[in-house]
């Protein structure tokens, strides 16, 4: 999953057969990958 930068919509985008990288909603170029949201848990002595 990728996030756009503008509109800030999520789109799925495979980058290997991918011609233009684009958000289908806005038109905008830059697109972020979205990380999961992770808790880590450290146990400290």
């Amino acid at each position: 999953m990728y996030k756009c930068m503008k509109c800030g919509k999520e789109v799925e985008i495979d980058l290997k057969t991918a011609k233009k990288i684009i958000c289908p909603h806005c038109g905008y170029r830059i697109i972020m990958k979205t990380r999961p949201k992770i808790i880590k848990k450290v146990i400290a002595r």
